[in-house]
């Protein structure tokens, strides 16, 4: 079978290899051919740190990891999803009810999902999936949004006629990490691997984002570092980064920054340091910065100068750490982000660093220029671990799929 359409032209036998053995496996344990064959990529966050869910701009790009999928539907509204290495999910496509102990959990997701576009007026049937991922763990390039994207792309082109725009589908999946994964995210993960490429996304108005496409910087390699950390229990940090600029928004009597001029919102930090922690108006700054950052890194790519834009998303990591705060946990000794910041620092003159998605623990990214590559993944294999440092390409194509 030909995936290019996944990997681009001239990809390894190894694509193969990996789709024919998922193709075996569906048709020992069916009894039949599946019907379509989907890939759903990971993302790397470019630009706009924590600025999606107050409606701000943001760059992001899908990157050739992926969750590889075959799908066929079946005769009733039933869904069964074998992952590679999970116990499988079993759910249907009526069950809307939202249970606080799936939080976390892909039977979550795909529930999440279907409740939606059931919510949009879409009617479907159940399916059967197989699927295998090779999206770094622990990398902060949204597994869970690469999932959520996959499910809704597994309908639309069983039941829906490929109907679903890339909004849409990030929209749904949002939904579904929001209310039935109990995460508050924005968009960006969700828009990122529906949409493909390099993208910038302004949020103003969030069901009808404004999106542009850029070509990703040549002469760089995109290198993530997972540092190590557990995410578990870092949900409330990340809750409160969002919380927090709402309530400052709050304050104006809107519900998120986006709403607020600048210039409004500074003439009245006097104000807002009696109601709220400094930490919080520091957020607020940051969104507002950032904003500003992303609109510079579009100019930059589009005159050609990578200089230029490599040094927005090196600024926006030094604002990530010391004005949004996410680089580390408070009140915590280690802080494996910020020491693999400070490390790509020493260790390079040429690349630029920040930190990669949700922060406090996780992943760094790097644009590496080509000639210090080799002496950069040496030394950061060596601190980190030769399984948690990842190079990557941009991928052209989002979240898709095809009759077989």
């Amino acid at each position: 079978m030909d995936l290019s359409l996944f990997y681009g032209k001239n990809y390894p036998q190894e694509k193969n290899d990996r789709a024919k053995k998922l193709y075996d496996c569906f048709v020992k344990a069916e009894g039949k051919a599946p019907e379509y064959v989907l890939s759903s990529p990971g993302r790397a966050e470019i630009l706009g740190n924590h600025t999606d869910h107050n409606h701000g701009k943001v760059m992001v790009a899908a990157i050739n990891c992926d969750i590889l999928c075959f799908a066929s539907k079946t005769n009733d509204k039933s869904i069964t999803l074998h992952s590679e290495g999970y116990p499988p999910i079993k759910t249907c496509v009526t069950d809307n009810q939202v249970n606080e102990k799936e939080y976390g959990t892909s039977t979550a997701l795909v529930k999440g999902v279907c409740t939606k576009l059931r919510e949009l007026g879409y009617e479907f049937g159940g399916f059967v999936a197989y699927n295998t991922s090779n999206i770094f763990k622990g990398a902060g390039v949204s597994s869970s949004a690469a999932f959520e994207v996959l499910i809704c792309e597994i309908i639309n082109l069983l039941y829906l006629d490929g109907k679903l725009d890339p909004v849409t589908k990030a929209i749904v999946s949002q939904y579904a990490e929001n209310v039935f994964f109990g995460k508050p995210c924005g968009l960006l993960d969700q828009s990122g691997i529906a949409l493909g490429s390099l993208s910038k996304l302004d949020f103003k108005n969030p069901t009808n984002p404004e999106i542009k496409t850029f070509a990703p910087p040549t002469g760089y390699t995109l290198v993530i570092t997972n540092t190590g950390g557990d995410h578990a229990k870092l949900t409330a940090h990340y809750a409160a980064i969002r919380s927090e600029m709402e309530e400052v928004a709050g304050f104006f009597g809107k519900k998120v920054l986006r709403e607020i001029e600048e210039s409004e919102f500074l003439q009245n930090i006097h104000l807002l340091k009696q109601k709220f922690s400094s930490r919080a108006i520091l957020r607020a700054i940051h969104f507002y910065n950032e904003n500003k950052r992303v609109d510079l890194a579009e100019k930059a790519i589009e005159a050609g100068d990578n200089l230029a834009f490599l040094e927005q998303v090196s600024a926006s990591g030094q604002s990530s750490a010391s004005v949004l705060q996410n680089c580390y946990v408070p009140g915590q000794c280690e802080q494996p982000v910020m020491l693999a910041v400070e490390l790509s620092k020493q260790i390079t003159k040429k690349s630029f660093f920040r930190v990669h998605g949700g922060g406090f623990a996780g992943s760094i990214l790097a644009f590496v220029h080509n000639d210090e590559l080799c002496s950069y993944t040496s030394v950061m294999k060596k601190v980190f671990g030769e399984e948690n440092v990842f190079t990557a390409q941009i991928r052209s194509t989002g979240t898709c799929g095809f009759k077989l």
